[in-house]
């Protein structure tokens, strides 16, 4: 059977025990750690793709992708509505108040942010009903003076639907009494969980009894805009608001949680560029070992070139046993990394329930679980890498062992 010789010796060299036991093991460490450096490579871009995709599904689905407010309230908020939403990149607006207070019930009190929405309107633009746990968003009913709550905030309250509760308004009302603050008795009508921060401050309340409550005289704060590209809400927004006419302010998701995402972005290049540098590492370790090959198999290489074997083969030789090394490392550990990736989020659920202890708590972090989201474009990226930086390492190594003099190599043997 036809066998290249190359390929025969470059196996046999790989597969062969060595006498040299040192170098045996340098060669397993350099693949163990390219493997592991591979595997922690895709397993920790996952993460922060999670995060990237939390992000944008979760916080950026329920705060507006961009907002239009008046220089006084908008007392024809339907009209500035109907107006927006003929933008062709506009996919829904509706109106809302918006305020800062404190909610206060179970003997506790907490910050808040209060929405004050019509909840028909608000479906096209949040994705609170579909995380909703108890209640619904139709159970805000103008009048009623409901109020729907997050699931940390019903924790920390310790709040069920049809508890009351107070909310207490930073500003002042002058009575008879003197001056006090300005207070609403609110029915629980629902809880939501998004698993992010919003959990713990964010508030729903109808419009209209906003309205009633911060005296806006029945107009509506703003607009809030759903848009078809997340990225291009500032361009969007000032195109809608121009179409209007009148003094109108914009806002967008980028000044209120840009930040934010930014951050992931640049955590997300400067972890992968670090953790790329311990595959570096790991695959010019190959260096080393196959150095220490070469002058291991100096008699055998002299013996290959007095039987006709040329440098070019020579090269090739240890260019395909440094290869097998680095190609071996790198499948193991892209397989293993593709395994933890996919794997890492229930396996840090259940290490949060066994230890009873939760690494991320919504109220440090802006969600509470660990997220992962494997692109395998990143698969591809890493293992491409790790395979090119072995097969590099190989190079030197393999030219030394072409440049092997047999005469000189043969004169003590």
């Amino acid at each position: 059977m036809f066998r290249p010789l190359s390929l025969y010796v470059g196996l046999r060299y790989t597969a062969a025990k060595r006498r040299n036991h040192f170098i045996s093991f340098i060669s397993l460490t350099s693949m163990i750690g390219l493997m592991l450096g591979v595997a922690v490579l895709i397993i920790v871009l996952s993460v922060m793709n999670g995060f990237d995709r939390e992000l944008k599904q979760r916080i950026l689905g329920m705060v507006p992708h961009a907002v239009i407010e008046g220089a006084d309230h908008i007392g024809d908020w339907q009209d500035v509505v109907r107006r927006v939403e003929e933008h062709p990149r506009v996919l829904a607006a509706a109106p809302f108040i918006q305020g800062q207070g404190m909610v206060t019930g179970g003997g506790d009190v907490r910050g808040v942010l209060l929405n004050g929405v019509l909840p028909e309107q608000e479906r096209d633009v949040s994705i609170i009903e579909n995380h909703m746990i108890e209640g619904s968003l139709g159970d805000l009913k103008s009048g009623e003076f409901g109020i729907i709550v997050g699931r940390i905030m019903a924790a920390s309250l310790r709040l069920q639907p049809g508890d009351k509760v107070t909310v207490v308004l930073p500003e002042a009302s002058v009575t008879p009494a003197g001056v006090l603050p300005r207070l609403k008795r609110f029915t629980v009508k629902g809880i939501f969980s998004v698993g992010a921060e919003l959990d713990g401050n964010y508030t729903l309340i109808h419009m209209d009894d906003a309205a009633k409550l911060m005296r806006t005289g029945g107009k509506a704060q703003g607009v809030r805009l759903l848009v078809d590209d997340l990225f291009a809400a500032p361009r969007v927004a000032e195109q809608a608001a121009r179409g209007l006419g009148g003094r109108y302010f914009i806002s967008d998701w980028t000044r209120t949680h840009g930040n934010l995402f930014q951050a992931i972005r640049m955590e997300k290049t400067m972890i992968g560029l670090l953790l790329m540098f311990i595959v570096a590492v790991a695959a010019f370790n190959i260096v080393s070992t196959l150095v220490m090959v070469v002058t291991d198999k100096t008699a055998d290489i002299a013996i290959l070139r007095t039987m006709g074997a040329t440098p070019g083969r020579i090269m090739r030789i240890f260019i395909i046993q440094g290869g097998v090394i680095g190609i071996f490392g790198t499948l193991v550990g892209t397989a293993l990394g593709v395994f933890g990736a996919l794997n890492i989020s229930g396996f840090i659920s259940w290490l949060e329930g066994a230890l009873g202890h939760q690494f991320l708590s919504a109220d440090v972090y802006f969600i509470s679980y660990l997220p992962s989201q494997l692109q395998w474009q990143d698969v591809f990226i890493i293992s491409g890498a790790g395979l090119a930086m072995s097969l590099l390492a190989t190079i030197y190594p393999a030219w030394r062992a072409s440049r092997v003099d047999p005469a000189e190599a043969l004169r003590y043997e």
